[in-house]
């Protein structure tokens, strides 16, 4: 093989997408001619898959599985519905949520170098090729661990997923594996954002405060009664955000809260919410919303 110059490789890399050790290969392979270069990176899927890098990837999957004491909660995108309800999709979204949970990596970054047990590729070089495969871009989002005792829920094939940690000591009840199935429930239904009063940051409130004060205020309501109405106006946030002062979406006369407390006495355990995480498929990230008069305006032109 010919030995190439990193200003080939960076030039050849400005020309397809790909990374610079694929660039470097596909050169040495082709004794240094360019074009021949680009050929092979076409041949292998990788400068495909790089000129669909940026395309928006919002649908997809939120995985949430628990292996024994070990959890994972992933998100992977796609850019249709249709790919993501595929065979093919579904099986990758297994195989990086299986990659995740048996790998000690912090962040999306550290998981591409990780090597997969499985087909012995770089979990970036499975996405590479993956991408080729299925004719989408895809990416590998957001991911957490957790270790403990874990409920894990899906909602909708993936559109929302939850993964629940409980401090128990029982943690192979099934009642009280089932009260963490019923709190997985909850928060992915009603969204909470803390586990309770305690845990809801100090600036959170005193700008809630401070919202709630001034449309008091607006309101013009007597100075006596405004700091009753804003405390009232408080408790109701808690109980819109706090997980244990949301109603429990099954009997709505007790709070979640009082609905643990309730297995946790039938049961002769102690329970309590440690943390959880819920990952709402595509949320934040800005869907391209095509006209599709325009569209046909423009092909006709």
């Amino acid at each position: 093989m010919a030995s190439v110059n990193i200003n080939d490789v960076k030039e050849l890399r400005d020309m397809t997408g790909c990374g610079l050790s694929d660039c470097k290969k596909a050169l040495e392979e082709a004794d240094g001619n360019r074009e021949e270069a680009v050929k092979i990176l076409r041949e292998k899927g990788l400068a495909k898959a790089a000129k669909k890098a940026g395309r928006i990837a919002a649908e997809g999957v939120v995985k949430a599985k628990v292996n024994g004491n070990n959890g994972v909660i992933v998100e992977i995108n796609c850019e249709t519905d249709f790919a993501a309800k595929s065979e093919k999709f579904l099986e990758l979204v297994e195989v990086i949520a299986d990659t995740i949970l048996a790998n000690d990596v912090a962040d999306v970054e550290a998981l591409n170098n990780v090597t997969i047990a499985s087909t012995g590729e770089t979990v970036k070089e499975f996405m590479t090729n993956k991408i080729a495969t299925i004719g989408e871009n895809m990416n590998i989002r957001r991911f957490a661990k957790m270790e403990g005792t874990l409920v894990a829920y899906m909602h909708d094939g993936g559109r929302i997923g939850t993964l629940v940690k409980l401090d128990t000591d029982k943690p192979d009840d099934a009642e009280v594996l089932t009260c963490g199935k019923n709190v997985a429930l909850q928060i992915t239904a009603l969204n909470a954002q803390y586990i309770d009063k305690d845990s809801v940051p100090a600036d959170v409130i005193a700008n809630e405060k401070e919202v709630q004060q001034k449309l008091v205020e607006q309101e013009g309501k007597p100075a006596n009664v405004a700091e009753k109405i804003v405390e009232g106006r408080i408790r109701k946030f808690y109980e819109e955000v706090c997980l244990s002062d949301q109603k429990y979406f099954k009997d709505d006369s007790m709070s979640v809260g009082k609905y643990i407390d309730s297995v946790a006495k039938a049961q002769g355990a102690s329970i309590k919410v440690n943390s959880f995480v819920r990952y709402e498929r595509g949320e934040g990230i800005e869907k391209k919303q095509d006209n599709f008069a325009d569209e046909v305006a423009s092909m006709i032109k």
